[in-house]
Protein backbone atom coordinates (compact mmCIF):
# COMPACT_ATOMS: atom_id res chain seq x y z
CA UNK A 1 0.00 0.00 0.00
CA UNK A 2 1.17 3.51 -1.07
CA UNK A 3 2.57 5.86 1.94
CA UNK A 4 0.10 8.76 0.22
CA UNK A 5 -3.33 8.84 -1.05
CA UNK A 6 -4.65 11.99 -3.27
CA UNK A 7 -8.18 12.55 -3.18
CA UNK A 8 -9.92 14.90 -5.49
CA UNK A 9 -12.82 17.36 -4.10
CA UNK A 10 -13.46 20.55 -2.60
CA UNK A 11 -12.18 21.38 0.19
CA UNK A 12 -10.86 23.42 2.96
CA UNK A 13 -10.56 23.25 6.60
CA UNK A 14 -13.46 25.60 8.67
CA UNK A 15 -9.92 26.86 11.23
CA UNK A 16 -8.11 28.59 8.37
CA UNK A 17 -8.81 32.06 6.08
CA UNK A 18 -7.98 30.91 2.89
CA UNK A 19 -11.59 32.19 1.56
CA UNK A 20 -11.87 28.76 -0.54
CA UNK A 21 -15.24 27.90 -1.11
CA UNK A 22 -16.58 24.74 0.84
CA UNK A 23 -19.91 23.26 2.29
CA UNK A 24 -19.82 22.16 5.64
CA UNK A 25 -21.22 19.13 5.56
CA UNK A 26 -19.54 17.17 2.96
CA UNK A 27 -15.78 19.00 4.45
CA UNK A 28 -16.60 17.60 7.71
CA UNK A 29 -17.24 13.90 6.45
CA UNK A 30 -14.18 14.18 4.03
CA UNK A 31 -12.04 15.36 7.65
CA UNK A 32 -13.34 11.85 8.59
CA UNK A 33 -11.98 10.40 6.08
CA UNK A 34 -8.92 12.40 6.05
CA UNK A 35 -8.08 11.03 9.61
CA UNK A 36 -9.47 7.47 8.87
CA UNK A 37 -6.69 7.43 6.24
CA UNK A 38 -4.35 8.68 8.42
CA UNK A 39 -4.92 6.10 10.94
CA UNK A 40 -4.43 3.20 8.72
CA UNK A 41 -1.08 4.61 7.65
CA UNK A 42 -1.73 6.97 4.42
CA UNK A 43 -1.02 10.83 4.23
CA UNK A 44 -3.84 11.86 2.11
CA UNK A 45 -3.03 14.89 -0.38
CA UNK A 46 -6.14 16.69 -0.97
CA UNK A 47 -6.35 17.76 -4.67
CA UNK A 48 -8.55 20.88 -3.90
CA UNK A 49 -11.07 22.53 -6.57
CA UNK A 50 -12.46 24.96 -3.75
CA UNK A 51 -12.24 28.17 -5.36
CA UNK A 52 -11.93 31.37 -4.02
CA UNK A 53 -14.49 33.55 -2.26
CA UNK A 54 -12.80 36.95 -2.24
CA UNK A 55 -15.23 39.72 -3.27
CA UNK A 56 -12.31 41.92 -4.30
CA UNK A 57 -11.61 41.38 -7.94
CA UNK A 58 -8.21 40.26 -9.00
CA UNK A 59 -5.57 36.76 -9.55
CA UNK A 60 -5.26 34.46 -6.64
CA UNK A 61 -2.09 32.32 -6.53
CA UNK A 62 -2.37 28.69 -6.00
CA UNK A 63 -0.69 26.82 -3.68
CA UNK A 64 0.64 23.54 -1.33
CA UNK A 65 0.46 23.15 1.95
CA UNK A 66 1.19 20.87 4.75
CA UNK A 67 -1.61 20.27 7.48
CA UNK A 68 -1.56 18.25 10.77
CA UNK A 69 -2.00 14.99 8.82
CA UNK A 70 -2.61 15.88 5.32
CA UNK A 71 -1.18 17.69 2.30
CA UNK A 72 -3.46 19.97 0.39
CA UNK A 73 -3.07 21.33 -3.13
CA UNK A 74 -5.08 24.21 -4.33
CA UNK A 75 -5.38 25.84 -7.96
CA UNK A 76 -5.37 29.77 -8.96
CA UNK A 77 -8.27 31.34 -9.12
CA UNK A 78 -9.86 34.98 -9.61
CA UNK A 79 -11.60 36.62 -6.84
CA UNK A 80 -14.80 38.99 -7.72
CA UNK A 81 -18.42 38.13 -7.53
CA UNK A 82 -19.47 39.23 -11.13
CA UNK A 83 -20.23 37.09 -14.47
CA UNK A 84 -16.42 37.47 -15.87
CA UNK A 85 -15.07 36.50 -12.57
CA UNK A 86 -17.26 33.56 -11.80
CA UNK A 87 -16.79 32.53 -15.74
CA UNK A 88 -12.33 32.70 -14.68
CA UNK A 89 -13.18 30.26 -11.84
CA UNK A 90 -14.84 27.79 -13.16
CA UNK A 91 -12.15 28.04 -16.07
CA UNK A 92 -9.44 27.64 -13.72
CA UNK A 93 -9.98 24.99 -10.96
CA UNK A 94 -11.28 22.90 -14.50
CA UNK A 95 -7.79 23.28 -15.90
CA UNK A 96 -5.90 23.55 -12.76
CA UNK A 97 -7.05 19.59 -12.13
CA UNK A 98 -6.97 18.35 -15.80
CA UNK A 99 -2.98 19.33 -15.77
CA UNK A 100 -2.20 18.38 -12.38
CA UNK A 101 -3.54 15.14 -12.84
CA UNK A 102 -1.60 14.71 -16.11
CA UNK A 103 1.34 15.67 -14.74
CA UNK A 104 1.51 13.69 -11.11
CA UNK A 105 -0.93 10.80 -11.48
CA UNK A 106 1.03 7.53 -13.06
CA UNK A 107 -0.46 4.93 -14.83
CA UNK A 108 -2.03 2.57 -12.26
CA UNK A 109 -1.78 4.67 -9.22
CA UNK A 110 -4.87 4.93 -6.67
CA UNK A 111 -6.92 7.58 -6.24
CA UNK A 112 -9.86 8.79 -4.55
CA UNK A 113 -12.10 11.33 -5.55
CA UNK A 114 -15.47 12.98 -4.23
CA UNK A 115 -18.10 12.90 -6.71
CA UNK A 116 -19.18 16.57 -8.28
CA UNK A 117 -20.76 17.25 -11.13
CA UNK A 118 -18.60 20.28 -11.29
CA UNK A 119 -15.53 18.25 -12.32
CA UNK A 120 -17.23 14.64 -13.55
CA UNK A 121 -15.89 15.49 -17.37
CA UNK A 122 -12.67 16.70 -16.77
CA UNK A 123 -11.66 13.45 -14.49
CA UNK A 124 -13.18 11.04 -17.25
CA UNK A 125 -10.33 12.68 -19.88
CA UNK A 126 -7.91 12.63 -17.38
CA UNK A 127 -8.72 9.02 -16.32
CA UNK A 128 -8.59 8.02 -19.96
CA UNK A 129 -5.14 9.24 -20.68
CA UNK A 130 -3.58 8.48 -17.55
CA UNK A 131 -5.11 5.32 -16.37
CA UNK A 132 -5.14 5.84 -12.67
CA UNK A 133 -7.21 3.47 -10.75
CA UNK A 134 -10.34 5.45 -9.43
CA UNK A 135 -11.90 4.87 -5.94
CA UNK A 136 -15.07 7.22 -6.18
CA UNK A 137 -17.09 8.33 -3.13
CA UNK A 138 -20.91 8.83 -3.83
CA UNK A 139 -22.73 10.32 -1.76
CA UNK A 140 -25.79 11.33 -4.06
CA UNK A 141 -26.98 11.08 -7.87
CA UNK A 142 -27.25 14.61 -8.48
CA UNK A 143 -29.50 14.48 -11.47
CA UNK A 144 -31.84 13.51 -8.85
CA UNK A 145 -31.57 16.43 -7.05
CA UNK A 146 -30.86 19.51 -9.39
CA UNK A 147 -31.53 20.24 -13.16
CA UNK A 148 -28.72 18.84 -15.30
CA UNK A 149 -28.60 19.33 -18.97
CA UNK A 150 -28.46 15.95 -20.82
CA UNK A 151 -24.57 16.30 -21.23
CA UNK A 152 -23.72 16.86 -17.63
CA UNK A 153 -26.15 13.74 -16.80
CA UNK A 154 -24.39 11.43 -19.55
CA UNK A 155 -21.03 12.34 -17.71
CA UNK A 156 -22.24 11.65 -14.16
CA UNK A 157 -22.76 8.38 -15.38
CA UNK A 158 -20.00 8.21 -17.02
CA UNK A 159 -17.55 8.42 -14.31
CA UNK A 160 -19.56 6.21 -12.18
CA UNK A 161 -18.87 3.76 -14.94
CA UNK A 162 -15.59 3.86 -14.79
CA UNK A 163 -14.62 4.02 -11.33
CA UNK A 164 -12.74 1.16 -10.05
CA UNK A 165 -14.00 0.64 -6.50
CA UNK A 166 -16.64 3.06 -4.73
CA UNK A 167 -17.51 4.59 -1.95
CA UNK A 168 -20.93 5.04 -1.18
CA UNK A 169 -23.07 6.67 1.12
CA UNK A 170 -26.16 4.17 1.18
CA UNK A 171 -26.56 0.26 0.25
CA UNK A 172 -29.24 1.36 -1.88
CA UNK A 173 -26.89 3.75 -4.24
CA UNK A 174 -24.44 0.24 -3.85
CA UNK A 175 -27.44 -1.61 -5.56
CA UNK A 176 -28.17 0.98 -8.36
CA UNK A 177 -24.60 1.73 -9.68
CA UNK A 178 -22.83 -0.96 -8.70
CA UNK A 179 -24.28 -3.37 -10.70
CA UNK A 180 -20.78 -5.65 -12.00
CA UNK A 181 -19.65 -6.09 -8.75
CA UNK A 182 -16.70 -4.03 -8.35
CA UNK A 183 -15.00 -3.47 -4.85
CA UNK A 184 -17.09 -1.06 -2.46
CA UNK A 185 -17.86 0.21 1.38
CA UNK A 186 -20.43 1.72 2.37
CA UNK A 187 -20.46 5.10 5.03
CA UNK A 188 -23.29 7.09 5.54
CA UNK A 189 -21.46 9.91 7.18
CA UNK A 190 -18.72 10.73 10.23
CA UNK A 191 -18.47 7.90 12.92
CA UNK A 192 -16.64 10.42 14.93
CA UNK A 193 -17.64 10.06 18.65
CA UNK A 194 -17.78 13.73 19.22
CA UNK A 195 -15.74 14.58 22.79
CA UNK A 196 -18.11 15.68 25.56
CA UNK A 197 -17.73 19.71 25.54
CA UNK A 198 -21.11 21.05 26.94
CA UNK A 199 -23.80 19.60 28.78
CA UNK A 200 -27.32 19.36 27.98
CA UNK A 201 -29.89 22.27 28.85
CA UNK A 202 -30.47 22.59 32.29
CA UNK A 203 -33.76 24.35 32.07
CA UNK A 204 -36.34 21.69 33.10
CA UNK A 205 -37.28 21.26 29.05
CA UNK A 206 -36.39 18.91 26.25
CA UNK A 207 -34.41 21.00 23.83
CA UNK A 208 -35.09 19.45 19.75
CA UNK A 209 -33.26 20.81 17.70
CA UNK A 210 -32.91 20.94 13.13
CA UNK A 211 -29.43 21.94 11.75
CA UNK A 212 -29.49 21.92 8.03
CA UNK A 213 -30.08 23.69 5.19
CA UNK A 214 -33.66 25.87 4.60
CA UNK A 215 -33.90 25.12 0.98
CA UNK A 216 -37.34 23.20 0.48
CA UNK A 217 -35.88 20.90 -2.00
CA UNK A 218 -33.49 19.49 0.39
CA UNK A 219 -34.48 20.42 4.12
CA UNK A 220 -37.10 20.43 5.95
CA UNK A 221 -36.24 23.56 8.38
CA UNK A 222 -39.89 24.88 7.90
CA UNK A 223 -41.53 21.62 8.63
CA UNK A 224 -39.53 21.30 11.66
CA UNK A 225 -40.64 25.03 13.05
CA UNK A 226 -43.71 24.42 12.26
CA UNK A 227 -44.14 21.45 15.29
CA UNK A 228 -43.62 23.89 18.19
CA UNK A 229 -47.20 24.71 17.87
CA UNK A 230 -47.82 21.22 18.45
CA UNK A 231 -45.79 20.52 21.51
CA UNK A 232 -45.91 21.68 25.03
CA UNK A 233 -44.47 24.56 26.77
CA UNK A 234 -41.74 21.92 28.11
CA UNK A 235 -40.15 21.83 24.72
CA UNK A 236 -38.12 24.37 22.93
CA UNK A 237 -37.37 23.80 18.88
CA UNK A 238 -34.47 25.23 18.03
CA UNK A 239 -33.53 25.89 13.73
CA UNK A 240 -29.91 26.59 13.28
CA UNK A 241 -28.50 26.73 9.28
CA UNK A 242 -28.43 28.09 6.61
CA UNK A 243 -30.51 29.87 3.67
CA UNK A 244 -30.70 32.89 1.42
CA UNK A 245 -32.27 36.25 2.66
CA UNK A 246 -35.95 35.58 2.26
CA UNK A 247 -35.42 31.72 3.94
CA UNK A 248 -34.11 32.97 6.62
CA UNK A 249 -36.47 36.18 7.00
CA UNK A 250 -39.40 33.74 6.43
CA UNK A 251 -38.40 31.80 9.62
CA UNK A 252 -37.72 34.70 11.61
CA UNK A 253 -41.22 35.99 10.91
CA UNK A 254 -42.74 32.01 11.86
CA UNK A 255 -40.24 32.24 15.12
CA UNK A 256 -42.05 35.37 16.10
CA UNK A 257 -45.54 34.20 15.45
CA UNK A 258 -45.14 30.95 16.92
CA UNK A 259 -43.80 32.92 20.62
CA UNK A 260 -46.59 34.78 19.99
CA UNK A 261 -48.49 31.99 21.93
CA UNK A 262 -47.99 31.16 25.06
CA UNK A 263 -49.24 27.60 25.21
CA UNK A 264 -47.17 26.55 22.47
CA UNK A 265 -43.08 25.22 22.57
CA UNK A 266 -40.44 27.72 22.35
CA UNK A 267 -39.17 28.30 18.95
CA UNK A 268 -35.87 29.84 18.22
CA UNK A 269 -33.73 30.55 15.25
CA UNK A 270 -30.10 29.89 16.57
CA UNK A 271 -28.34 31.27 13.10
CA UNK A 272 -25.76 29.19 11.27
CA UNK A 273 -23.32 27.79 13.67
CA UNK A 274 -19.48 26.11 12.58
CA UNK A 275 -17.02 24.28 14.28
CA UNK A 276 -16.70 23.67 17.99
CA UNK A 277 -19.76 26.19 18.61
CA UNK A 278 -21.86 23.72 16.14
CA UNK A 279 -20.92 21.01 17.96
CA UNK A 280 -21.46 22.50 21.64
CA UNK A 281 -24.66 23.52 20.68
CA UNK A 282 -26.02 20.09 19.25
CA UNK A 283 -24.90 18.80 22.73
CA UNK A 284 -26.72 21.19 24.50
CA UNK A 285 -30.29 19.85 22.85
CA UNK A 286 -31.36 16.36 23.62
CA UNK A 287 -33.18 15.44 20.18
CA UNK A 288 -32.34 16.10 16.83
CA UNK A 289 -34.71 16.65 13.34
CA UNK A 290 -34.70 15.07 10.11
CA UNK A 291 -36.82 16.12 8.76
CA UNK A 292 -36.30 16.41 4.71
CA UNK A 293 -39.32 16.36 1.86
CA UNK A 294 -40.05 13.14 1.71
CA UNK A 295 -40.78 12.74 -1.70
CA UNK A 296 -38.05 14.35 -3.28
CA UNK A 297 -36.22 11.69 -5.84
CA UNK A 298 -32.67 12.14 -4.34
CA UNK A 299 -34.23 10.25 -1.44
CA UNK A 300 -34.12 7.52 -3.25
CA UNK A 301 -30.34 7.16 -2.32
CA UNK A 302 -29.12 9.49 -0.37
CA UNK A 303 -28.23 9.41 3.21
CA UNK A 304 -29.11 12.55 5.33
CA UNK A 305 -25.74 13.04 6.91
CA UNK A 306 -27.31 15.68 9.81
CA UNK A 307 -28.53 12.09 11.71
CA UNK A 308 -24.82 10.92 11.95
CA UNK A 309 -24.02 13.78 13.28
CA UNK A 310 -27.21 13.92 15.64
CA UNK A 311 -25.76 10.36 17.00
CA UNK A 312 -22.45 11.10 17.17
CA UNK A 313 -23.38 14.04 19.72
CA UNK A 314 -25.77 11.93 21.84
CA UNK A 315 -28.75 13.19 20.52
CA UNK A 316 -32.12 10.61 20.04
CA UNK A 317 -33.27 10.68 16.16
CA UNK A 318 -36.45 11.68 14.95
CA UNK A 319 -36.66 11.11 10.79
CA UNK A 320 -39.11 10.75 8.14
CA UNK A 321 -39.24 7.49 7.28
CA UNK A 322 -36.90 6.97 3.75
CA UNK A 323 -35.99 3.66 2.96
CA UNK A 324 -32.44 4.71 2.66
CA UNK A 325 -32.56 5.25 6.35
CA UNK A 326 -34.43 2.47 7.28
CA UNK A 327 -31.95 -0.21 5.49
CA UNK A 328 -29.22 1.97 7.11
CA UNK A 329 -27.11 -0.36 9.75
CA UNK A 330 -28.73 2.64 12.26
CA UNK A 331 -31.98 2.45 11.07
CA UNK A 332 -33.34 0.98 13.89
CA UNK A 333 -32.31 3.49 16.28
CA UNK A 334 -34.17 6.36 14.53
CA UNK A 335 -37.90 7.19 15.91
CA UNK A 336 -39.78 7.84 12.46
CA UNK A 337 -43.02 9.35 11.19
CA UNK A 338 -44.61 8.63 8.24
CA UNK A 339 -46.64 11.62 7.06
CA UNK A 340 -45.07 15.20 6.60
CA UNK A 341 -46.96 17.19 8.48
CA UNK A 342 -46.36 19.29 11.75
CA UNK A 343 -48.96 17.04 13.75
CA UNK A 344 -47.23 14.15 13.11
CA UNK A 345 -43.69 15.28 13.71
CA UNK A 346 -44.46 16.49 17.04
CA UNK A 347 -46.28 13.08 17.92
CA UNK A 348 -42.89 11.67 17.01
CA UNK A 349 -41.03 14.25 19.02
CA UNK A 350 -43.26 13.66 21.85
CA UNK A 351 -42.68 9.34 21.72
CA UNK A 352 -39.01 9.81 21.83
CA UNK A 353 -37.25 9.53 24.60
CA UNK A 354 -33.96 11.86 25.61
CA UNK A 355 -31.90 8.88 26.39
CA UNK A 356 -30.03 6.77 23.91
CA UNK A 357 -26.64 4.65 23.55
CA UNK A 358 -26.28 6.10 19.82
CA UNK A 359 -22.42 7.25 20.74
CA UNK A 360 -21.93 3.31 21.58
CA UNK A 361 -23.55 2.58 18.07
CA UNK A 362 -21.40 5.65 16.18
CA UNK A 363 -18.41 4.24 17.85
CA UNK A 364 -18.69 0.47 16.20
CA UNK A 365 -19.05 1.68 12.99
CA UNK A 366 -16.50 3.60 12.94
CA UNK A 367 -13.85 0.35 13.71
CA UNK A 368 -15.83 -0.98 11.04
CA UNK A 369 -14.97 1.37 8.11
CA UNK A 370 -11.37 1.53 9.40
CA UNK A 371 -11.34 -1.97 8.34
CA UNK A 372 -13.36 -2.00 5.61
CA UNK A 373 -11.22 1.25 3.70
CA UNK A 374 -8.31 -0.37 4.58
CA UNK A 375 -9.47 -3.84 2.67
CA UNK A 376 -10.78 -1.91 -0.51
CA UNK A 377 -7.53 0.30 -1.00
CA UNK A 378 -5.62 -3.09 -0.61
CA UNK A 379 -7.91 -4.87 -3.85
CA UNK A 380 -7.61 -1.60 -5.90
CA UNK A 381 -3.97 -1.86 -5.64
CA UNK A 382 -3.34 -4.93 -6.60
Amino acid sequence: MADTLKYICFFDSQDVNNERYYVVAATNKMQYIINVLDEIGLRPHLISCSWTTQQRMGFVRGFTENRKNYDITFFPSFGGSGVFSKILKKILFKWGLFWYVINNVHKGEVIMAYHSLAYSRVLNWAKKIKKFKLILEIEEIYQDAVSASAITKQGEYAIFNMADAYVFSTEMLKEKLNTSGKPDVTIYGTYNVEQRLAEKFSDGKIHVVYAGTFDPRKGGATAAAATAAYLPENYHVHICGFGNEKQIENMKEMVEKNNANPLAARLSYDGLLKGESYLRFLQSCHIGLSTQNPNASFNATSFPSKILSYMSNGLSVVSVRIEAIERSAVGKYINYYDVQSPEEIAKAILSTSPSNYNQQVIAELDEEFNRDIQALISKVSI
